[in-house]
């Protein structure tokens, strides 16, 4: 099994069921360029492992991801970092990986759930939440597009209205309205998170192999004849404009400040 800096792999004894655990606790897993790296490492090295047919993707910690890390962005427009573009569009790269997945994931999550964090879920197949699950998506607030294929993920889920009416309010929303949407699969209690998901996985996973991967990947070309995430490859290029604008700068200095 691979080894990573960021996060853990790990296989139950069966070889059926995988699991990616974002393991940076102390910063509630924000998502950093090694974090999208591995993240995207990590799918790849699963589709390398045809037992697998069920992935799981939770937080360690407080909380399942607070979205990308805030320091990146200041340092995406820095002059020390040779190619911008790269690690702007390292997001939609891992989106794009895990989504890509040859087996069903499901995405169990808990405490925040910010930003990337909801693109990064919005890839997975099925998303569980615990009912004490905080979802919000901040990116205009801090004076960025909602980059790394996240529009195009939240319209074909939730529809055009409503991705509207939450990425531009910024707005906090809780599990069962995420429920009520349609962007979750499933809420349940805390302390049943771990259990719900288990039992969601252990059914998944007792199915033929080849209809299950058959049918995901039937599901995913159809979603992409309508909204394709594909399509977002320009996503990197807006974000790195809105960060070196003038006025997107001082709404994230209003944001930063509040935290």
């Amino acid at each position: 099994m691979l080894k990573f800096e960021t996060l853990e792999l790990e296989v139950e004894p069966e070889g059926r069921i995988g699991r990616i655990t974002l393991n940076r606790p102390a910063k509630l897993n924000a998502l950093s360029p090694t974090l999208l790296t591995e993240l995207a490492q990590a799918a790849h090295a699963f589709d390398e492992m045809p037992a697998v047919r069920v992935v799981i993707v939770c937080g360690a910690g407080r909380a399942f991801c607070a979205g990308a890390d805030l320091a990146t962005f200041a340092e995406i427009v820095s002059a020390e970092i040779e190619d911008p573009h790269a690690v702007a569009d390292l997001g939609r790269r891992m989106a794009d990986a895990i989504e890509a997945m040859r087996a069903v994931t499901i995405a169990a999550i808990h405490g925040r759930c910010v930003g990337g964090a909801v693109v990064l879920a919005g890839a997975c197949d099925f998303r569980v939440a615990s009912t004490d699950a905080i979802f919000s998506i901040p990116e205009v607030d801090l004076g960025i597009p909602l980059a790394w294929g996240g529009i195009a993920r939240l319209v074909r889920d939730i529809g055009p209205v409503r991705t509207k009416e939450l990425v531009l309010t910024c707005r906090e929303f809780l599990a069962d309205e995420a429920l009520a949407v349609g962007f979750l699969t499933q809420i349940c209690a805390p302390d049943a998170l771990t259990t719900t998901v288990d039992h969601l996985a252990s059914s998944l996973a007792a199915k033929a192999r080849l209809p299950l991967a058959l049918t995901k990947a039937h599901v995913n070309a159809v979603s992409d004849t309508m909204v394709s995430p594909s399509r977002s490859f320009a996503d990197a290029a807006g974000l790195i404009a809105a960060l070196g604008d003038s006025e997107s700068l001082d709404a994230a200095a209003r944001y930063r400040s509040r935290l």
